[in-house]
């Protein structure tokens, strides 16, 4: 079975997809394509959070950094995504805890602290302009989860000292966020959500004036290996000592090794028309991001002209539905039925990466090769470390990387024809199991 293209199946090539983020922003003008035989320290593959990380960080380190974007600076997840800066990995500490033991759960908990404040700082320190506002409430969509995410947090507070978590029950997230879907939750006051777009824009800016150049539209064709790597692309080459891997859902077979570890997956979002002041706050009322328990997220927040921006639905085939907004408007009125009337003024869709076991995929795939991708959803501030972390252990400091390297990551079962299709099996039972 041939798989799909996805840098060019769903999408204009070179254009952010027509998203409320992309037409809520200025576009820097584009970067010209490679052209010729170049050369570098280190070649980043990959114009998203991780890749625009790593190359900042390796340029501040004083290295010599070309980045290839196959199509434009955040033109992938890291532009199109729910925007959520959530606390902790994608699994909850109780899972690490149980997979790795306590001490190393304690350095997960620490790093992903750390991506929070990674991204708190990027954004003060080069004045990025991504409307970055407090709060993330986890709603229970089960009477039966409400317990479970209370028991999340006096966990959290008990065992690893965060005390920014505030238990919700019925009546208080129904005054929190309008609804009568959820039956209680837990509110982080130490998660955060911001514009997308503008947050990777503002990453690319950074590494722009630190010295990385940076090629959009310079897909690469192939990595040869070696002590002296060399990444082509179809009108040029570089020759590099270091090749770092950031592709995530858009790896389109590069590289088999990750490849069988980390399956892309679409996900879509739709905007509304601008609400008003009293309208918006009448969803949320404390202007905070909400994520789900559902195993298929409903995800969603208020845009800065106060729009719900709503995210829910996915699709495992790799075509984009032909009518997004008819996919994800249900999962939203299921929420908001008072939205029934209300115009969808955007649909989006965006392809992520997931692994078997939901955490991120770190992999050294030679000596001098490195890949991170696989966020499951749980991007915004893992990409971020994580390119921080590869840029370490291209200096030569790669303790924190091998954390992350060393957590077992099971291949996805099936083979390249098979993979697909078992993944789509399995998510829909999930799904099936939400609506149960």
């Amino acid at each position: 079975m041939r798989q799909l293209d996805l840098l060019t199946v769903n999408d204009t090539p070179g254009r952010h997809a027509p998203s409320w983020y992309a037409a809520s922003v200025a576009a820097p003008p584009p970067l010209p394509a490679l052209a010729g035989a170049a050369s570098a320290d280190v070649c980043v593959i990959g114009g998203g959070y991780t890749g625009l990380s790593a190359a900042l960080h390796l340029a501040e380190a004083g290295f010599d950094v070309v980045l290839l974007e196959a199509q434009r600076l955040g033109w992938g997840a890291s532009g199109r995504n729910g925007g959520q800066v959530g606390s902790g990995q994608r699994q909850d500490q109780s899972w690490i805890e149980k997979a790795v033991g306590i001490d190393m759960a304690r350095r997960f908990w620490s790093m992903a602290e750390e991506a929070k404040a990674l991204v708190r700082r990027r954004i003060e320190r080069h004045a990025i302009d991504c409307a970055l506002r407090p709060g993330v409430i986890h709603a229970a969509h089960r009477k039966s989860y409400v317990r479970a995410l209370h028991a999340d947090a006096e966990n959290l507070a008990r065992t690893y000292g965060y005390l920014e978590t505030e238990p919700l029950d019925r009546d208080a997230i129904r005054l929190a966020l309008g609804t009568e879907a959820y039956w209680g939750g837990v509110l982080d006051k130490g998660g955060s959500h911001l514009h997308p777009l503008s947050y990777a824009l503002g990453l690319g800016s950074a590494a722009g004036e630190a010295g990385v150049r940076i090629h959009e539209r310079s897909r690469v064709t192939a990595i040869h290996p070696g002590p002296r790597p060399q990444v082509e692309t179809a009108h040029g080459s570089v020759r590099v000592r270091h090749v770092v891997l950031a592709c995530n859902g858009y790896l389109c077979g590069l590289e088999p090794e990750v490849s069988t570890r980390v399956m892309p997956i679409n996900n879509f979002i739709i905007a509304t028309d601008p609400l008003g002041e009293d309208a918006a706050r009448a969803l949320i009322r404390d202007d905070v991001a909400v994520a789900d328990t559902r195993f298929v997220v409903n995800y969603f927040r208020l845009s800065e002209d106060r729009r719900l921006l709503f995210g829910g639905g996915e699709t495992y085939g790799y075509r984009f539905p032909g009518d997004i907004a008819a996919l994800v408007r249900p999962n939203m009125l299921r929420v908001y039925p008072q939205l029934a009337h209300t115009r969808i003024a955007y649909a989006w869709g965006g392809t992520l990466a997931i692994t078997v076991n939901r955490m991120p995929a770190l992999q050294r795939l030679a000596p001098n090769v490195y890949s991170a991708a696989g966020f499951s959803g749980h991007g915004v501030a893992m990409a971020t470390l994580s390119g921080k972390l590869m840029a370490e252990a291209v200096a030569g400091q790669a303790g924190r990387f091998d954390v992350f390297s060393k957590l077992p990551q099971t291949r996805f079962p099936g083979g390249g024809a098979l993979r697909a299709p078992l993944l789509a099996l399995a998510m829909s039972w999930y799904a099936l199991r939400d609506r149960l």
